[in-house]
């Protein structure tokens, strides 16, 4: 089941601040991107049902599913190659980090790759 443009930027908060803390919470996602607590509650419900999260009843705890894990894995991965990709060409970082966010929900994998090649080819 294909998830959306929001849910993937759901996933991607939540794997930042993993980065940063193992405990996460629905309050942590309120707190990171400025959303009510019942557009994040909805969200991470959405999250839980499609198996990319599990929630621990007791106390609230966020952690993903290996789906959830590998989906928000790709999704930074994409994020910071756009962003590489795009600074390189000569994007200032603050356009090229807000393109990139949008561009990594509708790049298709084929162009994915040609960017990827691309960019090793440059690290050489």
């Amino acid at each position: 089941m294909k998830i959306k443009e929001s849910g993937e930027n759901y996933l991607e908060t939540i794997w930042k601040l993993k980065k940063r803390s193992a405990n996460i919470r629905s309050v942590d996602i309120v707190e990171e991107l400025g959303y009510s607590k019942s557009s994040v509650s909805r969200a991470v419900n959405i999250l839980k049902n499609k198996e990319y999260i599990n929630i621990d009843p007791k106390n609230g705890l966020i952690e993903f599913t290996e789906k959830g894990f590998q989906k928000a894995k790709d999704i930074s991965e994409r994020h910071k190659l756009l962003t590489s990709f795009l600074v390189s060409m000569g994007v200032g970082e603050e356009v090229a980090e807000a393109d990139a966010c949008r561009i990594e929900h509708v790049i298709s994998n084929d162009s994915m790759a040609a960017i990827r090649k691309v960019m090793e080819k440059a690290e050489k």
